[in-house]
């Protein structure tokens, strides 16, 4: 069996920068991003796109980026959680709405959650309580036993708390 590794330059958008590397064919978008990139927040949990540790946003979709090759994002737009920061590093308001909520806890999961959550947003502005409990269902928290999470996801969407204005 030919065990070659492939080394391919790709070019995408990331957090609203326009990027290339060159990177190995098997690795993942997850190891790029934390080996490359240096942008910790997806987080390795179970390396098997159970738990939701790894989230990342890729054209808009929610995904476990540790069971996406770094290479199938050439040409694509990729947001991290580090992505949703402000321009003057203020948080985003779903960022915002999960603090004043309480909906953090150790913090492992969060920016999974978070990825998770803004892409549900993105695809429908003012979910109800079941809508969110579906659209998370991807990610696991061992934490907060979820309704701090679902509070927050709703008092973003409803722009109610004083997280801001929503989306």
């Amino acid at each position: 069996m030919d065990e070659r590794v492939m080394a391919m330059k790709i070019s995408f958008n990331l957090n609203g920068e326009d990027v290339s590397i060159n990177i190995d064919d098997h690795i993942t978008l997850l190891e790029m991003l934390r080996d490359s990139f240096e942008l910790y927040g997806a987080k390795e949990g179970c390396g098997y796109g159970e738990c939701g540790s790894c989230t990342v946003i890729v054209d808009d979709m929610a995904i476990n980026s540790c069971l996406m090759l770094a290479v199938s994002v050439n040409g694509r737009t990729v947001v991290t959680v580090e992505g949703l920061a402000g321009p003057r590093g203020e948080l985003d308001p779903l960022q915002q709405a999960f603090v004043d909520r309480g909906a953090v806890q150790c913090g492992f999961c969060t920016p999974g959650m978070i990825m998770s959550a803004k892409a549900l947003l993105k695809e429908k502005s003012n979910p109800g309580e079941e809508e969110i409990r579906k659209g998370m269902a991807g990610n696991l928290c061992r934490c907060t036993g979820y309704s701090k999470i679902v509070e927050a996801i709703k008092c973003a969407s409803e722009g109610g708390c004083s997280c801001g204005k929503g989306f």
